[in-house]
């Protein structure tokens, strides 16, 4: 089975909103067995995201993932190349400041769907599909449009029949 590819906000939003480090215990525990496993990577852009905050979620990916969680985006370019042509014809649709956040080097949203579809690799995050929006561009829209699977970490857990 391919790896899942998750998002920022499947460590974020967990740490600060929904699965707190010194609450849900469990839920750690299960993300360090199957980052360890290799079941779950993420790509270099969200670790930059993670660890740009000196906080206990930062902390617990350093002692917790593998060295070799964060993957590259160097070999991901031309996918890259593809999305910014992509969200650049929509500037129709798009705001310019959307399409300017969608494509900033350091944000890790394009990058990430750039690497699902090089690598074929369903990715994981909490955002929700909202094709009529103006403001930003998201990640499932993305996703339809350039054929990559996407879910919810929830819906990943249910695939991988995983509890915790």
């Amino acid at each position: 089975m391919s790896p899942f590819l998750v998002d920022a906000n499947f460590f974020i939003q967990a740490h600060r909103a929904i699965y707190p480090l010194d609450v849900a215990t469990s839920f750690w525990i299960k993300v360090k067995e199957l980052a360890g496993n290799g079941t779950i990577i993420s790509i270099d852009k969200v670790r930059n995201e993670i660890y740009q905050n000196e906080d206990d979620l930062k902390t617990w990916c350093l002692e917790n993932l593998p060295n070799d969680f964060f993957k590259s985006t160097d070999t991901v370019i031309g996918e890259y190349s593809q999305l910014a042509i992509w969200a650049n014809a929509r500037s129709g649709h798009y705001k310019r400041e959307a399409i300017d956040e969608f494509l900033d080097a350091n944000i890790a949203d394009a990058w990430l769907v750039a690497f699902g579809k090089n690598k074929n690799l369903s990715l994981i995050t909490y955002e929700k599909s909202e094709p009529n929006s103006k403001k930003k561009i998201k990640i499932p829209d993305v996703c339809i449009a350039f054929n990559v699977t996407y879910l919810n970490t929830i819906e990943m857990f249910r695939q991988l029949g995983e509890s915790f």
